[in-house]
């Protein structure tokens, strides 16, 4: 029996492209890695041609106020690049507010030398990590 397609997250950044993938049960997201842009869009159309991709759940950024802004403009503009790169996937947004800050302090709590938990790419990956748990939960919860 072929393995069920992945859900995956990506927490976009115009540096870096954080990406977390979840279990084959859809019930946990581990994160996957920090990528350039262009190199996130290579490992996504990889994983959709080898397992095959069902969702993927794109970091959203609101304002605090929860209003859309020149960040969720320069979002949708990867996400349009998403859409025309992995035909037949659901690409949702989701809300990211304070899933930065989030990593920080798990990366934090969990320990290793300072330098390691600072790393912005260990930040971009565990913050995709949190978009795609939170999303993982309302969809189990629902």
């Amino acid at each position: 029996m072929p393995p069920s397609p992945r859900i995956i997250a990506v927490d976009y950044g115009t540096k870096r492209v954080g990406l977390a993938l979840a279990d084959p049960l859809r019930l946990f997201a581990q994160p996957y890695g920090t990528f350039s842009q262009d190199e996130a869009v290579d490992r996504l159309k990889q994983m959709h041609a080898g397992e095959g991709l069902a969702v993927v759940v794109v970091g959203w950024p609101l304002t605090e106020a929860g209003a859309e802004g020149p960040a969720t403009e320069r979002v949708q503009q990867y996400i349009n690049r998403l859409r025309n790169a992995l035909p037949g996937v659901e690409l949702v947004k989701w809300d990211e507010r304070y899933t930065s800050e989030l990593a920080r302090e798990q990366l934090k709590q969990a320990g290793g030398p300072r330098k390691r938990r600072a790393d912005r790419g260990r930040v971009d990956a565990a913050a995709a990590g949190i978009i795609l748990q939170e999303y993982l939960d309302f969809k189990n919860d629902a």
